[in-house]
């Protein structure tokens, strides 16, 4: 095994929860978000049906070109994102249409106003996005921070979160005990610097299917012997059923107790 020294990246998602004074402000992003989601989606099943053609993320860009005109908060970015997040949803599920997204009753979609990383920029402890100002809180873990595009999410309570993904450098260290635990049902142990996998024996599994194989031959064995229910007195025999037929046999035997 050949010892590879580099870091490796993993992304990682910064969750930072957004201020009140912000929430009246993206609910009016949200509803324009899910009239686009909703163009997006009676425009696709409508091309599928007369022309049998799925449609593009880049597509349902060029049929939602020059809308921002009609939208007063969110922009070209925010809606490109929308359209692109559409087709990959809708070509992982291969449907002809998706879910409508609803801004109102019982039953309405939690808000989501999803953006590029260009379009969200930092002023001092404060955030710039379309035009408007927001503050969230622990701000100082954006320090030093190169996030990707993300989103505004809101849960069920109703709280508004600002979704960052961010890559960091996730450094090697030695295990600091010799003995780990491994997960029995793994399919691999561990892969090596220079890709090797090493397979799981599943010695345990196997173990435990042969003993299984073992009790429920005993068990079929023990359920097709005969049981002495019954003794006739007279004439020297022994009636006796058997369990797995259920039917009477008639054993002769040399000699009956007394």
């Amino acid at each position: 095994m050949t010892n590879r020294a580099h870091a490796a990246c993993v992304t990682l998602t910064l969750r930072l929860k957004v201020r009140p004074e912000s929430y009246a402000w993206l609910n009016a992003a949200a509803v324009e978000v899910n009239e686009t989601w909703n163009f997006c989606n009676e425009r696709a099943a409508t091309v599928l049906g007369n022309l049998g053609r799925w449609l593009s993320g880049f597509d349902l860009c060029y049929e939602t070109a020059g809308s921002t005109q009609y939208m007063k908060r969110i922009g070209a970015g925010t809606i490109q994102r929308v359209c692109i997040e559409y087709a990959a949803k809708r070509n992982a599920v291969r449907k002809q249409r998706l879910r409508w997204r609803l801004s109102r009753g019982a039953r309405r979609s939690l808000g989501w106003v999803p953006f590029k990383a260009a379009s969200v920029k930092r002023k001092g402890k404060h955030l710039r996005f379309a035009g408007k100002t927001f503050r969230v809180f622990e701000a100082e873990r954006l320090d030093d921070v190169t996030w990707k595009q993300g989103c505004f999410a809101q849960d069920a309570v109703g709280d508004r979160w600002l979704c960052l993904p961010v890559e960091r450098a996730v450094s090697r260290c030695v295990a600091p005990r010799e003995a780990v635990g491994i997960d029995l049902g793994l399919a691999s142990v561990a892969t090596t610097s220079d890709g090797e996998t090493l397979e799981a024996a599943l010695f345990f599994f196997t173990g435990t299917r042969k003993r299984g194989l073992r009790t429920r031959s005993a068990a079929a064995t023990s359920a097709k012997r005969s049981v002495c229910t019954a003794v006739q007195p007279t004439g020297g025999e022994m009636l006796c059923t058997s369990s797995a037929a259920g039917s009477w046999t008639s054993i002769r035997t040399s000699s009956l107790a007394t």
